[in-house]
């Protein structure tokens, strides 16, 4: 009977494996799956990376050419800036509804022709011969393209291939834009220095072409369409429902619409048109003007400038980490008091030769440029649900229009005192009110299920 028992209780339950056998295998199946999605996630990430690298070349753009322009047709600084500031508009007001249309039409198209748009944009410009001509091809064809390249593809991208370290993915890939800044800037003034301004522009068309083929080759718009599921995500919870097949016009307004009754909305709307006027559109477009007013040479200001980027990318990847860990309304409130405190002295820090003091400020300001990214798209997902990336491209619409308005009032200023030193201090109290606004939203209870637009 002992023997019984014993054989009873080690054989399997069922031929072939059995419950246990089967069990195994599903371990080991989940286990593959799980690790072949994090590989492909991250891989498609990296093609995401050079995408936004590949569009940056433009972000440098406008400060290498502002003076080589003024000596080549004679336009005002003014006029010149006027152009940046369209581009600067459209950048911002394409992101919702370019966000919009990657739900539509998938994020591979809308990217590959965003990089087309660029790359026409800036190669046409060696032809132009008057100043609408500018206007039109680098404000509206060259903020089209970057504009649907912008944050809210970031922020649609993350939404879709990650689950886990989504804030971490989404300063690494904002910090892209740095990188690209890093790579082309000091090449842009180098190469305008020993040839001419259209070998730069030609050069930002290439780099924008180049990447094209990658895009429709390995970029994807969804883990389902590879057979996977997001970094991070649930094997067993079932994908998300497809967006609703509106207009992306129509959607993308509805976001608006719905968000706009919120308070929350107009805080983080207001404080990131701040962070705009207080680097794309002043440090970014006029900081290397300015140091040359003060008799630093081109070359050396775009350097220092390509310095912010590489400090940008620590300070980016770092502040997705820490929005992964911390409240996200504290880090912006820090981040925009620092900025502030920055932008107040750095008036008094331009020379000749750059001295310690500016270098340290390239360091704590670079760390802080675009660190306000993760936790501001952190908190349009806490806010808004579903219809987070849609109304972070309404947000990042903001900041472009604030990076617009100062680039031009700065151009302004300085052809009427001669000076920048009106325009960086009052960006840096314009940074201390973004401090307040940012401790002014209210933690949210439960996160709001947004509906589709209809």
């Amino acid at each position: 009977m002992a023997r019984f028992f014993h054989i009873v209780a080690f054989r399997p339950l069922f031929r072939g494996g059995g419950i246990a056998h089967d069990y195994r295998v599903t371990l080991l199946e989940n286990r593959v799956n799980r690790t072949r999605s994090q590989n492909l996630a991250w891989a498609v990430a990296a093609v995401a990376l050079v995408s936004i690298v590949g569009a940056a070349g433009f972000r440098a753009t406008p400060g290498v050419l502002i003076e080589p322009l003024e000596q080549a047709f004679g336009w005002s600084r003014g006029t010149i800036s006027a152009a940046v500031s369209i581009n600067l508009v459209l950048y911002g007001l394409t992101s919702p509804f370019a966000a919009a249309l990657m739900e539509r039409f998938g994020m591979r198209r809308v990217v590959a022709g965003a990089l087309l748009l660029v790359a026409t944009g800036s190669g046409l410009t060696v032809f132009m011969t008057a100043s609408w001509q500018l206007m039109l091809l680098w404000g509206v064809l060259v903020g089209l393209g970057t504009g649907s390249m912008a944050l809210a593809f970031v922020a649609t991208f993350t939404s879709r291939w990650f689950v886990k370290h989504r804030g971490l993915v989404t300063g690494v890939l904002t910090a892209g834009g740095a990188a690209g800044q890093l790579v082309f800037l000091p090449l842009l003034a180098s190469l305008v220095q020993a040839y001419d301004w259209r070998v730069a522009a030609l050069t930002v068309a290439g780099s924008a072409l180049l990447v094209v083929p990658l895009v429709l080759w390995l970029l994807r718009d969804d883990p389902a369409d590879l057979g996977i599921t997001a970094y991070g995500a649930d094997p067993d919870t079932p994908p998300a429902p497809p967006a609703v097949s509106t207009g992306a016009a129509r959607r993308a307004l509805g976001a608006l619409r719905d968000a706009a009754k919120t308070r929350t909305f107009w805080l983080l709307a207001g404080g990131f048109a701040i962070c705009g006027a207080t680097t794309n559109g002043l440090v970014g477009t006029h900081f290397i003007p300015a140091a040359h007013d003060h008799g630093m040479p081109t070359t050396t200001a775009a350097s220092l400038l390509a310095l912010v980027g590489v400090f940008d990318i620590v300070g980016t990847i770092a502040s997705g980490w820490l929005t992964d860990r911390f409240d996200p309304r504290w880090l912006l409130g820090i981040y925009y008091a620092l900025r502030g405190l920055s932008l107040m002295i750095l008036p008094g820090l331009f020379a000749a030769d750059p001295h310690p003091s500016m270098l340290v400020f390239i360091l704590f300001y670079g760390l802080d440029w675009v660190a306000t990214v993760p936790p501001t798209i952190a908190l349009c997902r806490k806010h808004f649900g579903a219809s987070g990336a849609i109304v972070f491209g309404w947000v990042f619409a903001s900041h472009q229009f604030g990076a617009a308005g100062i680039a031009l009032v700065a151009g302004l200023v300085r052809d009427s005192s001669g000076s920048y030193a009106a325009a960086f201090y009052g960006a840096g109290l314009l940074s201390l009110a973004a401090t307040a606004m940012s401790l002014a939203i209210v933690r949210p209870g439960v996160v709001r299920r947004w509906r589709l637009a209809a």
